[in-house]
């Protein structure tokens, strides 16, 4: 016998409206460019690095490769702590990775692995990741790594929102070695995101990027964001499996657009560009709402670490016109049940209340109704039952006719007195 469901869905239909003639949809020029962006490119699908699935010119320029390798003295190089000439899988990961970015070209994917494994020993890269290079304000909040896709990828968030201070600016960009040393540190960053990494055929080759758009200051930061996008192109090809920007302004499109017939299609299938307004949305497909930041409509808390991994959440859809209610049972008397619930741009009204099994008993207000402003957190709340019972959150969503996403779990801790 299945299990009934815990949600429970209410309609509110729309107040008759006096008929009006049609007129015909246009879409703003700024919603087109928006959907061009969106939408231009197909999903990126990340190579697999079986040797014995590449067509027979790609493992003629592999062998190629190799064979240059050999002769140029780098059998005994290593990258990531593997022998580029080692013989196994892993080494051909990252080979074919250079190989990758330079469309199979040997001779041109050999010219670009020599000068990164100069910049690798010029740069310290190896040893960077335990390096304190004195950024303790910017971990968690600018670039950092945090859970992973549906698919295994750790994700890297970056968020230069911050830097619209003045005097946050010029304590971490003031001078030329300032910058230097931020990027050392954002270096570190990814280096450390790289060791989450497989090196597999199969296996999880690459990263997610995730990438704030909102309150960047454009000009200030435009120094350092060339430089770091020159250094992560030139020495670190493939690492990245989808590029995700969140709070997109309007004009990014129009950059986008003008941009985009110099990018190769490869490259614009990882892009996934989302407005200000659909973050939640767009994070959902591709990483569960347990593993997404609560600041960008998910669960996850940076305190939750320390508890082994997440609790999986479960997914729900609020459609416009429609009040949910999520009716958790079996609640025993002396017992504590602690939950988490989000709605995606919540602009909605939320409760939650305990209502008792037996006859006569009164239902708790938990909490009191209330509307949830767009940019609020995750509802994170606990409360011990009396008697036995039912917990019921409630999100109305009547008042608008816009679909939402939306997550909750929750867990229930029996009373140690019996």
């Amino acid at each position: 016998m299945e299990a009934s469901s815990p949600i429970s869905m209410q309609q509110t239909p729309q107040q008759d409206q006096p008929e009006a003639s049609p007129k015909p949809y246009q879409k703003s020029f700024v919603t087109s460019l928006m959907e061009a962006a969106t939408l231009r490119s197909p999903s990126f699908r990340e190579d697999t690095y079986f040797v014995s699935r590449l067509k027979s010119s790609e493992k003629k320029a592999l062998q190629e490769f190799k064979d240059k390798l050999a002769a140029a003295s780098h059998g005994s190089d290593s990258m990531w702590g593997i022998p580029l000439l080692g013989g196994d899988e892993k080494a051909d990961v990252i080979l074919l990775k250079f190989l990758r970015a330079r469309d199979f070209r040997f001779s041109d994917s050999f010219h670009m692995l020599e000068k990164c494994l100069a910049w690798r020993k010029e740069f310290g890269a190896d040893e960077v990741v335990e390096e304190d290079l004195g950024f303790k304000e910017l971990e968690g909040v600018v670039a950092y790594m945090h859970g992973y896709d549906r698919d295994g990828h750790p994700v890297c968030y970056n968020a230069y929102g911050v830097f619209r201070d003045k005097d946050m600016y010029e304590r971490i960009f003031g001078d030329e070695e300032k910058l230097k040393n931020f990027l050392r540190w954002r270096v570190q960053v990814l280096e450390r995101g790289i060791k989450l990494l497989h090196f597999k055929p199969g296996g999880v080759n690459s990263i997610i990027q995730v990438t704030d758009l909102k309150d960047m200051p454009k000009r200030e930061l435009r120094v350092a964001s060339n430089q770091i996008l020159s250094l992560f192109q030139d020495n670190y090809p493939e690492m990245v499996a989808r590029k995700i920007f969140i709070n997109v302004p309007w004009y990014f499109s129009i950059l986008y657009s003008m941009f985009s017939p110099f990018l190769t299609q490869r490259t614009k299938s990882k892009f996934v560009i989302s407005k200000e307004g659909n973050v939640a949305e767009t994070l959902y497909k591709f990483i569960r709402p347990e593993d997404v930041p609560v600041q960008y409509g998910g669960l996850s808390r940076p305190s939750d670490s320390q508890n082994g991994p997440p609790k999986p959440a479960s997914e729900f859809t609020v459609k416009g016109g429609e009040k949910v209610n999520i009716q958790i049972e079996g609640i025993e008397a002396g017992a504590t049940i602690t939950w988490d619930i989000v709605v995606g741009g919540w602009e909605l009204e939320y409760s939650a209340e305990f209502v008792p099994n037996a006859e006569g008993s009164y239902t708790i207000a938990v909490e009191k109704p209330r509307k949830m402003a767009a940019a609020e957190e995750a509802v994170h709340n606990s409360f011990t039952s009396r008697e036995a019972g039912r917990l019921v959150l409630s999100v109305d969503n009547t008042a608008s006719r816009r679909r939402k996403v939306a997550a909750y779990r929750y867990v229930v801790r029996k009373s140690a007195l019996v």
